[in-house]
């Protein structure tokens, strides 16, 4: 029996549809799907790759840090007094007494101490201490200046941290001067036990 042209048309649409949705169903989609996958893996590791080359920059970043910090100590470590240092910076302290312009009444040293994490006190650092020194002196003016500025120019971390002058009928023309200097003292293999108060008469 032989088939119309139009039967004819319809069998092959229909063996064309059959074709176009086997190659879809089987071939194209699943290969769509692979693409999509391939595509969200490439992404994925695209993402992993700027991150860990963030990453690595962030760590290169802190390594040159962190030497230009040690770098940074260094310099510093190299700027703080040590044990026996300090105890010829306290004699120089009080030996800069010239009267009648300059007398050094008394001058104590004295450890900070910072409360801990815990709420408890305890001296701060492990290889350094910061101390305080506390002076009492008469002092004209002029000399108190030239007396400060010898301070300052020292090759050592101090810093002035309090100045009171006042005058005082007893001791007329100097000043009574109370002053707080601020320091740094390396502990490493100083010897160093710790400041003594010192007080001249």
């Amino acid at each position: 029996m032989k088939l119309k042209s139009r039967e004819k048309i319809l069998a092959g649409l229909a063996v064309l549809a059959m074709a176009i949705w086997a190659f879809d169903h089987f071939y194209y989609t699943p290969q769509a799907r692979k693409i999509q996958m391939l595509k969200a893996e490439i992404k994925e590791a695209d993402l992993k790759l700027t991150e860990y080359q963030q990453i690595a920059q962030g760590v290169e970043f802190l390594e040159s840090e962190i030497l230009r910090r040690e770098e940074e100590f260094k310099k510093v470590s190299q700027r703080m007094l040590r044990g026996e240092e300090f105890r010829t910076f306290l004699k120089h302290l009080a030996g800069e007494s010239m009267p009648p312009q300059m007398k050094v009444i008394s001058l104590i040293p004295q450890e900070e101490i910072v409360p801990s994490s815990e709420g408890k006190k305890e001296i701060s650092g492990s290889h350094y201490k910061k101390v305080n020194i506390k002076m009492v002196l008469y002092s004209t003016f002029s000399k108190l200046g030239t007396y400060m500025k010898g301070i300052e120019e020292l090759p050592f971390l101090i810093h002035v941290d309090s100045l009171q002058v006042e005058k005082n009928e007893e001791v007329h023309p100097l000043l009574k001067v109370t002053m707080g200097l601020g320091m740094y003292v390396t502990l490493e293999g100083t010897g160093y036990e710790g400041p003594r108060n010192q007080r001249v008469q």
